[in-house]
Parts: C-alpha cells; sequence; structure tokens
C-alpha cells in the first residue's frame, strides 16, 4: 500500500503571514500522535505568490480520512477547518487564510540521503 500525500493549498495575504505561522507553531503536537500519521511541513512561500502549502503524508487514505473526522475536526472547533490541514486554527477566530485547496497525491517513488556508512 503506497503512503498518501494531502496539500493543503492557502492563499494567505501579506498581513496574515505571521498569524498563520503562529497558529501552527501552536498547534504542535496537533498531528503528531495520530496513527498513520508519517510527515508535516508547512511551506512558506518564497516570491511571486501569496499561497502557502501544509504538507501531510500518511500511511492510508483511511488514516488522513479517520484524522479528518476526529482529531482534525475537534482541533478546528468542529467545523472541519478550511477543508484540510492547515484550516482556521480554532473556534471564533477568523481564518489567516482566505482561501484553501485540498490536494491528494499517492507516493509512487520516493529517495533519501544515502548513508555516509557504505559497506567497503
Amino acid at each position: 500500500m503506497a503512503s498518501v500525500v494531502k496539500i493543503n493549498v492557502l492563499t494567505v495575504p501579506a498581513e496574515q503571514r505571521e498569524e498563520l505561522e503562529r497558529r501552527f507553531a501552536a498547534r504542535a503536537g496537533a498531528v503528531e500522535g495520530q496513527d498513520g500519521f508519517e510527515w508535516f511541513e508547512l511551506l512558506r512561500p518564497v516570491e511571486g505568490t501569496d499561497t502557502y502549502l501544509v504538507y501531510t503524508r500518511w500511511r492510508s487514505e483511511e488514516d488522513f480520512q479517520n484524522w479528518m473526522k476526529g482529531s482534525m475536526r475537534q482541533a478546528h472547533g468542529g467545523s472541519g477547518g478550511s477543508g484540510g490541514p492547515g484550516g482556521s486554527g480554532g473556534e471564533g477566530r477568523k481564518p489567516a487564510a482566505s482561501g484553501s485547496e485540498l490536494w491528494s497525491f499517492e507516493v509512487v517513488q520516493q529517495a533519501a540521503p544515502v548513508s555516509g556508512d557504505r559497506p567497503g
């Protein structure tokens, strides 16, 4: 079974960038203990766009859906946030992002750095 990647594409106005990053820093640990969770990254745009990418990797689609139905909804005040990882960031707060789109992928190839411990 191939891992799945979910990328939440967040449109974030310049004046909301610090707030978005602050909210993500405050959520540390919110997904890490979820069964099937493999990886998280918040990617800040460098130039030419106001789009942040929230990258999560899961053992299976089922694991991601279980998180969406349970822990993620609770973390976002029961509302389901703005379509996936990296939603509004809590009950009663205005979303830092002005738009959100969720992309889904299956991992078909991957590579990791080669270890320095090569056999003779």
